[in-house]
């Protein structure tokens, strides 16, 4: 125990005259130690209770209060430190300095306890010394001001600091008692859950300063991410300045302004997002700023320590405030670099969600013109590629001018230590920053060729995924996947030139300091001599080189970068000037009392502007309310473009437009969202229960839905997959009639179901539920035209006839000819319902609903919803993925040489050094020496980096090449099931964003993970050797490193994974809008639609802020963690007598652990990226795996090259399910199709017709029983075998983007000869033939520029030239008038005399002529027979069906 004399001995220290209690130095002194207890007892506390702190949401009581405070508190602790640092330098005063700092330190501490959340009891001492210190001083400034009638400054400024403080500890106390909670336990304010809300935000916002300038605020979600695998309910949202409708506003405001600047016609999206954020890049230069200020003055710092070590004798002061200053120097390196790292990516998270939210939005309002430049897929680019590359666009710009500010300010170090033997050393730093501008010119041309060929790859993708079914059913797999891979290998040739030319940058980035040092030494040995090759002069120079590499080896990625920032802001640009639909094209009214609907007068109307054809001639319409309007005419006749103009989708011409009411719009093809049937009626409208039940009824679907697991709840499957067209179009119809609108559009609705179904519509929905509206119907059922108020009959773009029903008959040509190829097409009804008795009964029955329940769609019985949730990996999956990507790529000879090459590299860098640090303490080896071994050795270890380079990018490139084949043969050889239950949009994410971060990304993380670990041992090896006391401190802090690390990576990992699957949700959503953009426009439902897909693009940008944030959480602390280590080597350096360590060593270990902090962030962030990067291998390897369907061919079962050669089919005992857990679809079935018989399927929508097709297919192989043609079990033999020998016109007819030639032909197997005659038997000879390009005339994406009938004529042409034994027809004239249909069926019968047909047919005439009928329900076959015998019998359900027909034609004469 310390005597008093002790103790009256420090105050002698600080106090002059010794220890007087009545002295006001002492009663200060005293006041210090008060402070100190106080001190000492809140951070005992605090350790406490972190370790106790509960993980209930707080808020401090006033934010503002709390920041006022520190800042005067902590400007207060900066006025005391300064003046110790003065009072050290100045020698006044012993030990004053130690006061000084002693005072600095309570105030700084005073700053940080305004800013933490502490318990009860904790609280109540910081009160209680935010009180006593303002009172306490206050007394003893006043003691002073009344002996000496003056103050110091020094005592002024913490007297008025310390009377704030008081009042804010006044203001607190007050608050809690009039709020005070007896619950509590903190002197926190319980979060108040404002509007039932049970998330706050992220808390950034409520964040105080010190909790920000350490990103403290994210704590709560890393502890509860290292408890438990975080969820996305788990994810706080985003504060209201960084939501996506906020920055798309800020935005487009700003790019309106530049739109209508005429004097710039370029660089418009640039120019618009600087206007918007140039007050936070300019906050971000400003971090910038001071982390290269900082980094720039470390090697003048290891200079001073140089020479300090050098004294003969040694100033402690001096010393530590060398310390001190290092100290300083890393705290602003560190805060500066990670809030410059965070804020610019959270500025640029921001522009990514404001050109995310413009590109959709553009995409809902682009012409038809603009659609055809930009397809569904390049859009998703836009989104996905583009507007994400934006991200860490602001942090890339300032790389740009701080990168070579920072090489100015170390040339200009290299001057002041060197002199003029600098100089000499300019000129291979120039020749290296020459070098890099060709090869940035190289990666640019190479980056801007791959993404015009990735574009072009993703379009075709994605146009392969929307068309998967056709294609299995052609077998065209090989032809697509072949396509695919030429495009991925164009994409892969530019790949490769970019990485081979990133690798020659990577080695003269390597290089560079090494030729630059040799030269430097070199000059200076001659110019100025050996006597200044020293150690300070050496290691210094040495660690300027050092901090001169970054930028030489970033400011080619980084003009990479920018271009390609560049490059995709241009494409950005192009798509948003696009032309946008023509506003003015139609005057929407509201409804008025002019009695008027529709009014078109004189229109002229042309899909492209340009061209000298006018779809649309001389239009006049005058359609009055109430009006039920029938629009007729052949196929391409303008039916569907008639309606195209009324909703303005087809620009205008000339004439005029007017629309009063709102619409509504069922289109030909129908569009269905992924999502419930429930969702996809309600459109986004309240539910009305009578209106929905209404819809619902009169459409057809109530039994439906009675028939589904989950009612309307049932989940639609991308694109509607699991529905039967008929469901749909019933869906689509639905949605319409809820939507209660003034005016009804109606495209061919009744084209997909069936003549019963049909009748039903008409009557019940067009004709009762839309008693009242105005309907305009196009439709090639002749039978409902006398019901409706007027018809409208198209031919070559013009109405050539208007009028009634019994007017045209009597005044037309072209409505006859329709009417007679009606009549003529229910001949063969009308001949045998001549034998039916009661044939008047017959008549007068009117349409009405069938007892029998409407059947079960045959996709959806399961209890399982369809498509599922995206599955992810959970926790730490370990090496796996590591393992996987390099055992995938065949890589592991290669990662064992890159590990090899880069240790050699190290070695011999640190035998360089090694070298120096002893070469520079004898004076006998000369200069030659001294530099030659030094630069021998170190061109020698950038050869084996340079090795490592061009191995590390063959590595990428072998993986690249690897999992893109094995994803693609998967994704090819994948069931229709997976297709059915996947959407689109999540295979996209897999092949675009994925595998571009397989492509750039893994590869080049990997070795920048690898090459700092080899580093950090070596820097941690040299500092031992040289002070290995170092190793207390270093060995614990790199295990508490390792600790951190993980409870980082604990919550990082599912942030990424979670952030994985809410990209896809995205993408998938702008691909499914690009697809009903006209219906989304019809119903005015863009707002709703544009207001989801902001919804989406939070939550995306939720994930992506918390990662970036948690990404700087743990490099601040890894930072400050290795300041202690470089702290500790400093400080024995200081402490150490003279002479145990020379002045070299000393150099050599500096100049190491200078680096080291910035190694470990190095290790760290690459690590964490790789980690993140890793996930893309797991999501792209689970598509590599997905359960194939049987073989393509089976060698030693092929079939005869002649088989089928008759073309029976018989089904025995046939099963059918879609799943393993779900119900049969087909039960039992039994019967034989005769060869060359044509056999018509019938049956009410769902029955499970289309079900039978793709049996027959093996789109879904038998459960039980078999199928066999010409006595072949079909399931013995492979599915391009069967496919390749069967041919099928389908239900939905599908064109791909090319030209007439390919779509006919994709494999290219016939002559143009035989493809004109095709064509001619399809009745498409006069419209190609007219067209200037003919068979090379080009298609769009999903034959846009062609109409539907007109695409199923496409079908037909398919099957005419393949000529098979056995064809399809799967409701394939559903969509081609009366007229067309019989010539159709005529050339059927003649092509196809010999063969096997199946009909699935909604027009009862189409079948009745066929040999054989069959009449499903519910799943079995009710009827199997010739059609006049199934007719003789009236009560068969075959007559049934006729009876409907029949009864609809006869009630309309």
């Amino acid at each position: 125990m310390g005597s008093p004399q002790s103790s009256q001995g420090w105050f002698n220290l600080v106090c002059e005259g010794g220890f007087d209690l009545q002295s006001s130095c002492i009663h200060r002194s005293l006041l210090d130690v008060l402070n100190l207890g106080f001190l000492l007892i809140i951070f005992s506390g605090l350790i406490i209770s972190y370790f106790k702190r509960n993980q209930s949401n707080e808020i401090r009581i006033s934010h503002r209060d709390s920041f006022i405070g520190s800042l005067c508190c902590a400007v207060t602790s900066a006025i005391f430190f300064g003046y110790g640092l003065w009072t050290l330098f100045s020698n006044e005063g012993h030990w004053q300095w130690v006061v000084h700092f002693l005072r600095g330190l309570i105030w700084m501490s005073l700053a940080v306890s305004m800013n933490i959340c502490s318990p009860k009891w904790l609280g109540t001492i910081i009160l209680l010394w935010w009180i006593s210190l303002p009172l306490l001083l206050s007394a003893l400034d006043v003691e002073i001001l009344a002996r000496s009638h003056q103050l110091p400054i020094l005592n002024i400024i913490p007297w008025l600091v310390s009377l704030l403080l008081l009042f804010l500890a006044f203001k607190l106390y007050t608050r809690l008692k009039l709020h005070q909670n007896p619950t509590s336990n903190s002197i926190c304010e319980p979060f108040l859950i404002q509007g039932g809300s049970s998330k706050k935000s992220t808390g950034l916002s409520e964040a105080s300063l010190f909790s920000y300038l350490t990103f403290s605020w994210l704590d709560p979600l890393l502890r509860l991410g290292f408890s438990k695998p975080l969820s996305v309910d788990d994810i706080p949202p985003l504060d209201s300045e960084d939501e996506a409708i906020q920055a798309y506003q800020t935005f487009t405001e700003a790019w309106d302004l530049q739109r209508k600047d005429t004097t710039r016609t370029s660089n418009l999206v640039l120019f618009a997002l600087a206007k918007c954020y140039t007050k936070e890049m300019l906050l971000v230069g400003l971090y910038a700023l001071l982390k290269t200020i900082s980094v720039s003055v470390a090697p003048l710092l290891l200079y001073a320590f140089v020479w300090y070590t050098g004294l003969e004798e040694k100033n402690l002061r001096v010393g530590m405030m060398l310390v001190v200053c290092l100290l300083v120097v890393k705290v602003v390196e560190s805060l500066s670099q990670r809030h410059w790292f965070f804020d610019s990516r959270r500025f640029g998270m921001r522009m990514r969600s404001a050109l995310m939210a413009a590109i959709y939005q553009k995409q809902l309002k682009l012409s038809s013109s603009g659609r055809r430049k930009h397809s569904a897929g390049e859009i998703v680019n836009y989104i996905a590629v583009d507007s994400y590359r934006l991200g860490d666009f602001p942090w890339w710009f300032h790389m740009a001018w701080s990168l070579p500010l920072q090489l100015f300010l170390s040339v200009a170090i290299l001057f002041g230590v060197v002199g003029w033997g600098a100089l000499p050393g300019l000129i291979p730093l120039v020749i290296i920053g020459i070098l890099n501008v060709p090869i940035a010119k190289i990666i640019q041309h190479y980056q801007s060729q791959f993404m015009i060929e990735q574009d072009e790859r993703l379009r075709a993708t994605s146009e392969v995924l929307n068309n998967m079914k056709i294609i299995k059913l052609q077998s065209w797999e090989e032809k697509f996947m072949n396509k695919i891979q030429s495009f991925r290998d164009a994409e892969f040739k530019w790949l490769k030139g970019n990485q081979l030319a990133k690798a020659c940058g990577t080695g003269l980035y390597w290089m560079s300091p090494t030729v630059v040092s040799a030269v430097i030494f070199a000059g200076t040995a001659v110019i100025s001599g050996r006597a200044l090759l020293n150690a300070g002069t050496v290691f210094t120079v040495l660690a300027t080189l050092r901090v001169m590499s970054e930028p030489v080896r970033t400011l080619p990625e980084v003009l990479t970068t920018m271009i390609q920032v560049k490059v995709s802001l241009d494409r950005i640009g192009v798509f948003l000037l696009e032309d946008e639909i023509r506003g003015e094209d139609v005057d929407r009214s509201p409804v008025n009392n002019l009695n008027l609907s529709v009014k078109v007068y004189n229109g002229n109307f042309c899909w492209d502007l340009h061209s000298t054809i006018t779809t649309l001639k001389n239009i006049n319409l005058n359609i009055k309310r109430g009006e039920k309007v029938a629009v007729v005419g052949q196929v391409g006749a303008g039916k569907t473009s008639i309606l195209y103009a009324i909703l303005g989708e087809i620009p205008k011409i000339s004439g005029s437009v007017n629309v009063f009411g709102t619409i509504a719009y069922v289109s030909q093809t129908s569009w269905i969202q992924s999502g419930t049937i429930r969702d996809n009626v309600l459109f986004g409208k309240p539910m009305n229960k009578v209106n929905y039940e209404n819809a619902i009824r009169c459409c057809a679907l109530d039994k439906d839905i009675e028939s589904f697991s989950h009612g309307d709840l049932t989940e639609i499957g991308q694109r509607g997959l699991n529905m039967s067209g008929g469901q749909k179009q019933r869906i689509q119809l639905a949605r319409a009639v809820y939507n209660d609108a003034d005016i009804y559009l109606l495209d061919d609705p009744f084209s997909a179901v069936d003549a019963h179904t049909a009748s039903i519509l008409f009557h019940d929905c067009v004709m009762s539920a839309l008693e009242n509206k105005t309907v305009i119907l196009v439709t090639h059922q002749v039978e409902f035209l006398a019901e409706t108020d007027k018809i409208l009959v198209m031919e070559n773009g013009k109405v050539t006839q208007s009028g009634t029903y019994d007017e045209l008959l009597t005044s037309g040509t072209t409505f006859q000819q329709l009417v007679n190829a009606h009549e003529s097409s229910i001949s063969v009804v009308d001949s045998v319902e001549e034998d039916i008795k009661a044939d008047e009964e017959v008549r007068r029955v009117q349409p009405m609903r069938q007892h029998s329940e409407e059947e079960a769609s045959v996709n959806s019985v399961s209890t399982v919803q369809l498509t599922e949730d995206e599955g992810m990996e959970k926790g730490n999956v370990g090496w796996k993925p590591y393992i996987d990507y390099i055992q995938i790529s065949e890589g592991f000879l290669l990662l064992a040489f890159i590990i090899l090459f880069q240790s050699a590299f190290v070695i011999l860098q640190s035998l360089s050094s090694y070298w120096l640090a002893r070469a520079v303490q004898i004076p006998d080896i000369s200069s030659a020496m001294l530099v030659g071994v030094y630069a021998s050795t170190s061109v020698l270890s950038c050869l084996f980096v340079c090795f490592r380079s061009f191995l590390s990018a063959y590595l990428g490139l072998r993986a690249s090449k690897a999992f893109f084949s094995g994803f693609m043969d998967s994704l090819f050889k994948a069931p229709m099931s997976f297709f059915d239950s996947t959407p689109v949009g999540r295979i996209l994410t897999r092949a675009s964003s994925d595998m571009s971060i397989l492509d750039y990304d893994i590869s080049y993380s990997l070795t920048c993970v690898l090459a700092p670990y080899i580093e950090l041992v070596a820097i941690i090896i040299i500092m031992a050797v040289v002070t290995w006391e170092v190793l207390a401190v270093a060995i614990p802090i790199l295990i508490i490193i390792i600790y951190v690390q993980n409870y980082y990576l604990a919550s990082a990992r599912e942030l990424v994974r979670i952030n994985g699957t809410t990209k896809a949700p995205v993408v998938n959503y702008a691909s499914e809008s690009s697809l009903g953009v006209v219906t989304i426009r019809a119903f005015a439902m863009t707002e709703r639609f544009f207001q989801a897909n902001l919804k989406l693009i939070n939550i995306d940008a939720t994930l992506f802020f918390h990662t970036i944030a948690a990404m700087e959480w743990v490099l601040l602390r890894v930072e400050a963690l290795q300041i202690l280590t470089v702290l500790t080597s400093t400080l024995i350096l200081v402490f150490l007598p003279k002479g145990v360590i020379s002045p070299g060593f000393s150099g050599l270990c500096l100049s190491y652990s200078l680096t080291l902090s910035s190694m470990q962030v190095i290790i760290t962030r690459w690590y964490s990226n790789l980690e993140n990067y890793i996930i893309s291998v797991e999501r792209i390897k689970q598509f590599m795996h997905i359960p194939s369907e049987p073989p393509a061919i089976i060698d030693e079962k092929r079939p005869d090259p002649s088989w089928p050669h008759r073309g029976q089919i018989d089904l025995e005992a046939l099963k059918i399910k879609y799943r393993h857990n779900a119900p049969y679809v087909l039960k039992g079935i039994t019967c034989t199709f005769a060869a060359g018989n044509k056999v018509g399927v019938v049956g009410r929508t769902g029955s499970g017709k289309t079900t039978l097709i793709s049996s027959l297919f093996r789109l879904v192989d038998p459960a039980e029983g078999r199928i066999l043609i010409d006595g072949l079990d079909i399931c013995s033999i492979g599915l391009k075998d069967l496919r390749s020998k069967l041919s099928i016109i389908p239900q939905e007819p599908t064109l791909f983007r090319g030209t007439v030639r390919n779509n006919l032909d994709p494999l290219g197997l016939y002559t143009d000869h035989e493809i004109w005659e095709a064509i001619g038997k399809c009745q498409l000879k006069g419209t190609i033939s007219s067209l200037p390009a003919q068979l090379d005339s080009p298609v769009s994406e999903d034959g846009d520029n062609w109409s539907a009938g007109q695409r199923q004529l496409f079908c037909l042409g398919r099957v005419l030239l393949r000529k098979n034994k056995i064809l399809v027809l799967d409701e394939a004239t559903a969509s081609i008038d009366s007229a067309t249909d019989a010539i159709l069926q005529g050339i059927i019968k003649q092509e196809f005399s010999t063969c096997t047909v199946i009909t699935i047919a909604h027009r009862v005439p189409t079948v009745t002529d066929s040999h054989m009928v069959m009449v499903l329900s519910y799943g079995k076959v009710l009827e199997y027979d010739k059609p006049s015998k199934l007719l003789e019998n009236n009560s068969s359900a075959f007559a049934k069906l006729v009876a409907d027909y029949w009864s609809n034609w006869k009630s309309n004469e």
